[in-house]
Order: structure tokens, then sequence, then C-alpha cells
């Protein structure tokens, strides 16, 4: 899923950047399956889409990254989408309201999030589906 990450290492990308990069995305991924809690911060309690972003890059990356979605969004450097690498993040306008959600890219046009209230902690496509459409911007927090 995450290709050969040290075979695409170009001007200012080394190999233990892309490595952090993928330790998130195993992290993330194994958090599938976990509660959502509006306000989680640990998968003890539950976790909601900020909440699992902050406790991932804390514990697979060692990067404090915290507050909303909006929040998360203006700490990254802006990419394109067409750029996505595992481990970068997309922003979702789910509620009408630009940065209301985000997810972390897995690779192959998926990522991992905790969807809402209800739900738990699950991959989806950005290919078709409800978040195909609904995507506002994406960010990098490794270079």
């Amino acid at each position: 899923m995450f290709g050969n990450t040290n075979s695409s290492v170009g001007a200012g990308h080394t190999p233990s950047q892309y490595s952090a990069a993928n330790d998130v995305v195993i992290y993330a991924l194994g958090l599938v399956e976990t509660g959502y809690q509006y306000g989680g911060k640990n998968p003890e309690a539950g976790l909601d889409c900020s909440g699992m972003i902050s406790h991932v890059f804390a514990q697979a990356a060692g990067r404090k990254i915290s507050g909303s979605a909006a929040d998360i969004a203006r700490q990254g450097r802006v990419i394109d989408r067409a750029a996505l690498r595992p481990g970068d993040l997309i922003f979702f306008n789910t509620t009408g309201t630009p940065f209301s959600h985000v997810g972390i890219y897995i690779g192959e046009q998926r990522f991992v999030h905790a969807p809402k209230s209800g739900a738990k902690v699950r991959t989806d496509s950005l290919a078709s589906g409800w978040f195909a459409s609904r995507v506002v911007a994406t960010r990098r927090y490794f270079d």
C-alpha cells in the first residue's frame, strides 16, 4: 500500500521523513474500529477526527499537532491534492463549514478517519462516495 518510499526521495525529503509518515499511517490503521467520541483524544475513551490526528501524530511521530480540524489545517504546509502521499492530511467540508473534518491519507485514494457520533474509526475512498466531493484542502507535516 505504501510503495517504496525511499525510491522517490528527492531534494528536501529524507528517508526518515517518509518513515515517520508511514509510521503515522500504520498507527492510524491500527485504530480502525475504535469508537467515536466527540472531543475524544485517546483510543480508550474514543476519538473524534481532530483528536485522532493529535493522538496519532504524537504517538507515531512524536509531533505535536493539536486543536480543531481548522487549527490543524493552519499548522501544515499546503500541497496539491495530486501530490498526496501517505501520512498527509485531508480536510473536508462536512457541515457546510470548510475544515470541519480531517483524515489521514493512507495511499491508493483512501484515508482513515473518525467520522461521526455512533460510528467507529474507518477507512473511506477519495475516488467516490460522500467524502470525495467534500475535500477542501490537503496538508503535509513532514517536510
